[in-house]
């Protein structure tokens, strides 16, 4: 085509601005005109195919015509100015995006008669194609005044990004490296125009579009991954075109970490984008549990060259404080597949952390409860919260790779072992005026009901022990002591901080252990509560055999004050509280006790056993928990007990089995009769006690509760090993099943074998039925007014009725998914008797409630 050889601006003026918006418009109406026509398109209708056939071959020659505009403009030697030639590319840019969207649709367009036209739609989609290329090279040449916008180019460049944008949503699926050029052309134009052009694009829109881009050709790269662990033979073609997409993938990682970087105070509002992209990569990618399987030679690939190429993208959002909002929002309800990402980003997002500004560090690791801002959590609780959310991954579990450590291996570790390790490091790094942070999340963790939840933050409290000075970890003791003290009975975080003074106690230096005697002396009843959480192997030897002693000699007597009084069930609660502590010196100083001390706990035990009888056992929880401490007592002085009441513990337990006492209880009998097998029983009493042992073993093995189960087995089998009365073995096997039980405990056989596959998918179903985030979140609410001293019941508290309802509901949910369990496959053969067991448990509820509200 011929054009004037005039300037710019007078070609704008005097042709483009005149010319082209008519073109468009006819270029509009042609394709209007196809669609309508194509409708009626068939094999016989000639008159239709060579309509259609003209307005393509039309349609080709305008696109050509604007190319030889791009041309004309690209070939003269005069600086080109955006404003001076403003109609050209908006009229390039729309004719453009009108062929590409008719291409992609044509299938759809033409009805199944596509065939008629294909030559002339692939040779408009290549005119198209040629005619972007060219556009693109002429708007690289051109330039923007940064200062303004009262010429309109800032305006212009914004536009023909926008047009470009919406390109990339149309050919996406159609030409990636059309696509990809596409994507970089983008990217270089936003960053040479940014001074002028940052605060006008649509940086949101750029970002979704990118994200969506990246997820789109991970998945792709995925999908050819396990199309090639699944194929036998190794595919030449497959294997190039997974380098080929995994190449793409690296492409968009850059442009996003290179976008972000130079945008990032306009992405506040892509933060949750960012955040959502990171996840559903690690979702999809080994070891979540929804990832694709591939083969571990494409897996290193792809982390090689996708996933450390998206790495930096975290430490450009780091110090930002809207990504900070997003990722640690004490709102933030995942899925179950984003579950285990979070809490692999968590755990990224701590490691970076050590490297950042302490304003940074502090961003992240406290609280904000601001009233203009959403309530975030903070980043140690935060992974607490995640990883006990991880339930599904912590129980196969996955492994991830470790941490690389000079003359070894790399070797691959569990989930559990992976956050505990990078959560201490982090512990040696961080800011130090960040501590009291760490200690409030620490304590939180550990009174949480989940117990792999607690134990993760027990671990990271041992740590610190052992990491910082004697004196800090005398303070953390003397902190956890005074809570268990203030404790007003038993409760799941009684337990836990239990289990933490026990193993803190272990890291007190000497001077500070004497310490802690003084200031909690075992002397005193009551220190007891603290005394039966410690193992008295952590004291010096001389210091173990004093403090053994004391709280010997004190347990004795309270065992005889009780035993002297009137007996009342409401002061066995206090009795309750000292047998425990008699049992923590039996465990870890019984050879560091003295004769005497020994001689008045055995007279003390005994007495209290004449005391008992069947009846109170059966219905009063408190006469329960003195019989499931007692018998264990029992058992550790098993030599020295008069064979008359060996026989009268037996006999009893035998009875006890037929009403059906609490686990608790059963647990304590297997504690007891276990040690029996040590004993060389006296002729006179073998016809009471060994009928009594058959059926206290035989009762036991055949219970189905799995804990008691495995219990009994190891009990039945550490007597069967210690015991000369060989002839009782075969009598406490009541039954084949029975029989074959224990052959397959001894044998270390299993169920049978289910494969990995297999064994994901019911983990994923589990988590799926199981997960109650809402119900776990009233119960972490609530889990601080359980601790507070108890009121009078004059009413119930509002905090505490909350509680109630929330572990009421939870009880439900459990039950309602044993229904649509048994809607999908029939009654495994234990079930009838855990129904039962929960029947019982109810109905003692029950009675309970109507005894208090009496």
């Amino acid at each position: 085509m011929f054009l004037p050889h005039m300037n710019h601006l007078s070609l704008e003026q005097a042709f483009f601005s005149q010319v082209l918006p008519k073109a468009v418009k006819l270029f509009d109406d042609m394709i209007y005109e196809l669609t309508s026509e194509a409708r009626e398109l068939s094999s016989q209708n000639l008159e239709i195919q060579a309509t259609l056939r003209n307005i393509l071959q039309t349609m080709v020659q305008v696109v050509g015509t604007l190319a030889g505009c791009v041309q004309h403009v690209c070939a003269t030697q005069e600086p080109i100015v955006l404003e001076n030639i403003h109609s050209l590319p908006s009229s390039v840019l729309h004719v453009i995006k009108s062929t590409f969207v008719h291409c992609k649709n044509s299938e759809s367009v033409y009805s199944g008669h596509l065939h008629v036209v294909s030559d002339l739609l692939q040779a408009l989609f290549k005119e198209a194609y040629s005619l972007q290329k060219q556009l693109m090279e002429l708007l690289d040449m051109v330039s923007v005044d940064p200062l303004g916008d009262e010429s309109g180019s800032v305006s212009h460049m914004v536009m023909v990004i926008h047009s470009m944008l919406e390109i990339c949503s149309v050919i996406s699926s159609m030409d990636h490296a059309f696509h990809a050029n596409t994507w970089k052309f983008i990217i270089k134009q936003s960053l040479k125009h940014q001074l002028a052009i940052k605060s006008q694009l649509k940086h949101k829109d750029i970002i979704t579009n990118l994200c969506a881009d990246i997820l789109f050709a991970f998945q792709s790269c995925l999908q050819l991954a396990e199309q090639m662990a699944l194929s036998d033979a190794q595919d030449n073609a497959d294997y190039r075109l997974f380098q080929k997409t995994l190449k793409l993938c690296r492409f968009f990682a850059n442009s996003l970490l290179h976008y972000t970087k130079e945008f990032l105070p306009f992405l506040s509002d892509s933060c949750c984008t960012l955040h959502q992209l990171y996840l559903q990569i690690h979702s999809k990618f080994p070891p979540s549990l929804y990832a694709a399987r591939v083969s571990e030679v494409q897996q290193e690939e792809i982390e090689g060259a996708f996933l450390l190429t998206l790495d930096p993208l975290i430490s450009h959002l780091l110090a930002f404080q809207p990504f900070v909002h997003v990722v640690l929002d004490n709102k933030l309800e995942l899925p179950c597949e984003l579950q285990f990402p979070q809490c692999l980003l968590l755990v990224v997002i701590m490691d970076k952390l050590p490297s950042q500004p302490e304003d940074v560090q502090s961003l992240w690791c406290t609280e904000s409860q601001a009233s203009d801002a959403p309530a975030r959590a903070s980043l140690f609780k935060a992974i607490f919260d995640s990883f006990e959310q991880c339930s599904g991954e912590l129980a196969l579990p996955v492994h991830l790779q470790a941490v690389k450590s000079e003359g070894q291996a790399q070797a691959a570790v569990s989930l559990y072992q992976h956050v505990c390790v990078h959560l201490c490091t982090f512990i040696t790094s961080f800011h130090p005026s960040l501590f009291p942070e760490l200690d409030a999340a620490l304590l939180g963790a550990v009174l949480r009901a989940n117990m792999i939840t607690s134990l993760l933050a027990m671990d990271a409290w041992c740590f610190l022990a052992r990491y910082g000075t004697a004196e800090l970890c005398a303070h953390h003791v003397t902190i956890v002591a005074h809570l268990i003290k203030s404790c007003p009975g038993e409760c799941y975080q009684l337990t836990n901080l239990s289990v933490l003074l026990r193993r803190l106690f272990f890291f007190m230096a000497p001077p500070q252990q004497v310490e802690f005697i003084q200031k909690f002396p075992p002397k005193e009843a009551e220190n007891l509560p603290l005394w039966q959480c410690i193992s008295f192997q952590a004291l010096p030897a001389e210091l173990r055999r004093g403090a053994a002693g004391e709280v010997s000699r004190v347990g004795a007597a309270q065992c005889g004050r009780w035993l002297s009084s009137g007996r009342s069930l409401r002061e066995l609660d206090a009795l309750n509280t000292v047998l425990p502590a008699l049992l923590a010196v039996c465990h870890s100083a019984g050879d560091a006790l003295d004769i005497e001390p020994q001689a008045a706990v055995v007279e003390a035990a005994s007495q209290l056993w004449a005391s008992l009888s069947p009846d109170p056992v059966v219905s009063q929880p408190c006469v329960q928990w003195t019989l499931s401490l007692l018998l264990p007592l029992l058992g550790f002085f098993i030599q020295t007990l008069e064979p008359q009441l060996i026989s009268q513990v037996v006999t009893l337990q035998a009875s006890l089995l037929t009403l059906e006492p609490p686990d608790h209880v059963r647990l304590a009998m297997l504690d007891f009769v276990s040690s029996v097998g040590k004993l060389s029983i006296s002729q006179d009493i073998q016809d009471t006690i060994l009928p009594s042992m058959s059926s206290v073993f035989a009762l036991l093995l055949a219970d189905r509760t799995w804990l008691l189960e495995q219990h009994a087995l190891e009990a039945f089998t550490q007597f069967a090993e210690e015991t000369n009365h060989e002839e009782i073995v075969p009598r406490c096997l009541s039954s084949e099943e029975t029989k074959n039980k224990v052959v397959s405990f001894l044998e270390k056989t299993g169920f049978a074998e289910e494969t990995a596959a297999a064994r994901v998918e019911r983990v994923k179903q589990e988590k799926r039925l199981f997960w109650e985030p809402l119900a776990n979140r009233t119960l972490e609410a609530a889990k601080w007014s359980s601790l507070q001293p108890l009121a009078k019941r004059a009413r119930v508290e509002g905090a505490m009725e909350a509680a109630y309802r929330a572990a009421v509901q939870a009880a439900t949910g459990a039950l309602e998914a044993v229904g649509a369990l048994l809607q999908k496959a029939p009654a495994p053969g234990w079930l009838p008797a855990e129904m039962a067991q929960l029947q019982a448990t109810i109905q003692a509820l029950r009675r309970r409630v109507r005894e208090e509200g009496a």
